[in-house]
């Protein structure tokens, strides 16, 4: 299923059944393409105006990374879909005698590890957003404020979803060193991303408020 190209309605019928997919890989992914939307709203009501003309360059290059942001996102909510149907296959694997048992857990650790890859890179793509949106909260029109801490907001509990779908895998799987190597990975690549997108959340409720 690509729920990219089916409306929004579908996704929240199939989500909301009682089915596992789409679950909270594919629902974090598409949260944060909905805060890169935002981030790429707040570029394009300030780059060709006039006024914000003496900025226009750092906030094309910021428009760029939020769309790609946007269109890299989706796709790993449609891929988040698909690795989960590897899982599902797997548990429904035989486990009636010691080798179908076997090749069972086999079977479901590599699913497990290839579910990890979505929300994992969705991780990333929403950490290195987060950065984007803050410098837009400087920079971009102030009339779209509030879009700005939306993206925030949004981009922060994709982050957020993120690695929980990544560590719920990992405790399944039952691997110390791959757990250990995973989350050094993901504090390295999300190193300030939940302050940067917090302080942006406190800044626009600053400057609303003033």
């Amino acid at each position: 299923m690509q729920y990219r190209t089916q409306s929004l309605e579908k996704y929240l019928a199939d989500a909301s059944a009682g089915e596992p997919t789409p679950g909270g890989g594919s629902a974090s992914a598409f949260a944060g393409a909905l805060g890169a939307a935002m981030g790429c709203m707040a570029a394009n009501f300030t780059v060709g105006r006039k006024k914000f003309e003496r900025v226009w360059p750092r906030v094309s290059e910021l428009l760029e990374q939020c769309e790609r942001a946007r269109e890299a996102l989706l796709g790993l909510a449609d891929a988040d879909v698909a690795a989960y149907s590897h899982v599902s296959r797997a548990y429904a694997m035989p486990k009636e005698t010691p080798d179908e048992k076997a090749a069972r857990a086999a079977a479901i650790r590599d699913a497990l590890k290839l579910a990890m890859q979505a929300p994992s890179k969705t991780f990333a793509v929403c950490a290195e957003t987060i950065r984007a949106i803050d410098e837009l909260a400087d920079l971009a029109n102030p009339n779209l404020l509030s879009d700005i801490g939306v993206a925030a907001a949004l981009l922060l509990a994709a982050l957020e979803g993120a690695q929980l779908n990544i560590e719920v895998n990992l405790a399944c799987i039952k691997d110390e060193e791959l757990t250990r190597a995973t989350l050094a990975d993901l504090n390295r690549s999300g190193a300030g991303a939940r302050d940067t997108a917090r302080r942006t959340l406190d800044k626009v409720y600053r400057r609303i408020r003033e």
